[in-house]
């Protein structure tokens, strides 16, 4: 019998009623493949996602870093007690153990000026420069009651972001990254924005450390090209790039089937990933197709005044746009997204430069926190705001300072902060945590590190001392042997 005589007697619909088990098959293991469950070695997709360890309150987070350290006295935490001690150094006893990168415990106290409103039916407390996040006041838990033992900026953002005040561990994006894999398959599962200065401990803060690669946090920028040498050639079509993909990828899996490397997998990955960002990524910086009431609502187009700007030929509505990208990153899948905004180490001219920051950072803030709610959004996106500490109520004065300008300023503070969390399975309009009436000192329910990488774990779905990777002998992990979750945060 011939193909034409075969094909004229059994017809397509036997034809397909005999073959399509296959087909289907054939089609589950590609879906499967690309989930990474019944992937070869040679194809396995170390980004497909995982479960986790338990029901997720959370799939993605948005990390908001004020690295730099924002003055809690100034904008979250009013203090009246400081005013019956302004332009006076407190007595001994109460500074005799305090720790200050700059200024002796002996200074003057400097009671801020700032007036502070109570708002929601929380009665939050928020400073004149923030009044945008205060309308978002019932949906922030605050923890009054952050402690580190970092208070110098290096180390200390390094503390927040990975953990340890060592380089080379790897960032909580990788570990979250590491942990769960990601949902989206065009754009990296762990994405950074930055505006303003560079942060201090710079991209140590996003490396995957020892974990594999695959795993770190990559840098998008928010004007042109969104990632360095990310596009072609002019002269290089998508064909061609499609077609020299594919005889790496042919060359990568030969040697992988003669070594085994998994690292081999990871980078044919790698190279694939890179491909589909190449449409992915433009796509995602084109925000021509936003409305103008949200463009408005972020501040995109708002205009501060660039005298009152710290760094010259600074971009005011930077973090304005890049809080708009965290939403189109996690619509899109993104699990992990961390935004610096540099710098608010205020040593000396405070109500200047943290007016300045305000203004470029207030109103984004809480667009974010609206905009993700009334999408539906905010309940599975833990979004968090702070800095790696916080300033004192002591005042430190600079000799710098041009003219009969406001030299005042404030010193690190690490061992009584203020952070913010909403959203991912977070109890909003809750304070956690006290300090005493100068804010010297942890009262109550003191919060570290640890606890806090600990608790976002845990919204993710993921047990902080089960997320472990063998290194060098040793099983390490975010928390390395410390950290508990902070049950009064979660819902």
């Amino acid at each position: 019998m011939t193909v034409d005589d075969m094909v004229r007697n059994i017809g397509r619909r036997r034809f397909l009623g005999e073959v399509a088990g296959g087909i289907g098959l054939i089609a589950l293991r590609h879906l499967l493949e690309r989930d990474g469950w019944a992937a070869t070695s040679a194809t396995a997709n170390p980004l497909a996602p995982k479960a986790p360890h338990f029901a997720p309150r959370a799939k993605s987070v948005i990390f908001l870093f004020m690295s730099g350290a924002p003055s809690q006295y100034d904008l979250l935490e009013p203090k009246p007690e400081l005013a019956k001690w302004d332009g006076r150094p407190l007595p001994e006893s109460l500074t005799k153990d305090l720790k200050l990168a700059f200024i002796k415990p002996t200074a003057e106290v400097w009671a801020s000026q700032r007036p502070f409103r109570k708002h929601g039916s929380s009665g939050m407390d928020f400073s004149d420069w923030l009044p945008h996040m205060a309308t978002c006041a019932d949906d922030f838990a605050r923890i009054r009651s952050m402690y580190t033992d970092q208070f110098n900026h290096f180390p200390g953002q390094l503390m927040v972001s990975c953990g340890s005040p060592l380089a080379g561990r790897p960032g909580m994006g990788s570990w979250a990254l590491y942990g769960l894999g990601s949902e989206s398959a065009d754009l990296p599962g762990y994405v950074v924005l930055t505006s303003g200065d560079p942060p201090a401990a710079g991209s140590k803060q996003w490396s995957s450390g020892f974990l594999p690669p695959i795993y770190q946090g990559v840098p998008f920028r928010s004007g042109g090209e969104p990632v360095l040498y990310l596009s072609n050639l002019e002269a290089v079509s998508r064909e061609t790039q499609r077609a020299r993909l594919d005889a790496v990828r042919d060359l990568n899996q030969l040697r992988q089937a003669e070594t085994g490397d998994p690292e081999i997998a990871a980078r044919i990955n790698a190279y694939e990933l890179a491909f589909r960002m190449q449409s992915a990524a433009p796509d995602l910086l084109d925000l021509s197709k936003e409305s103008p009431q949200t463009l408005e609502m972020y501040g995109v187009h708002n205009k501060p005044d660039p005298s009152a700007l710290q760094t010259k030929g600074l971009d005011p509505t930077r973090y304005a746009v890049n809080c708009l990208l965290a939403r189109r990153l996690v619509e899109r899948g993104v699990r992990f997204i961390q935004l610096f905004h540099s710098s608010w180490d205020d040593h000396t001219e405070l109500n200047k430069r943290l007016k300045s920051n305000c203004e470029m950072t207030d109103q984004p803030t809480a667009a974010l926190i609206k905009d993700l709610k009334q999408r539906g959004l905010l309940d599975s996106t833990l979004v968090v705001w702070g800095g790696e500490f916080g300033r004192t109520p002591l005042v430190e004065r600079s000799k710098n300072v041009e003219g009969n300008g406001d030299n005042r300023g404030r010193d690190h503070h690490p061992f009584a902060f203020t952070l913010l969390l909403a959203g991912g399975g977070i109890k909003g309009g809750q304070i956690v945590g006290k300090t005493d009436e100068l804010g010297l000192t942890i009262l109550e329910d003191k919060v570290t590190i640890h606890d806090l990488h600990a608790t976002m774990m845990h919204c993710l779905g993921l047990d902080h001392e089960r997320l472990t990777y063998r290194y060098q002998g040793r099983d390490f992990r975010l928390t390395d042997v410390a950290g508990q979750v902070v049950t009064k945060l979660l819902r």
